[in-house]
């Protein structure tokens, strides 16, 4: 099996980009819990169920919340 040669240069822009999108997700995802943990209109009570669907929410977004059965 024969194997191209990929510059330095294509690999590093792919990785960038790769990491550019984990950070933008990771910084999306933090602002939902923040804004749920800083929500003056709720109780106490009221964040932590906050912050409780914003999990869920990544969850059923990103299948994690599935066993490995219903993954299949």
């Amino acid at each position: 099996m024969a194997t191209a040669a990929v510059p330095r240069e294509i690999v590093d822009v792919i990785a960038d980009e790769i990491a550019w999108g984990v950070e933008r997700a990771v910084e999306y995802w933090m602002s939902q819990i923040e804004h749920a943990l800083s929500d003056t209109n709720l109780t106490s009570l009221g964040r932590l169920y906050a912050v409780k669907d914003v999990v869920e929410q990544y969850k059923g977004l990103t299948g994690k919340g599935k066993s490995e059965t219903q993954r299949a």
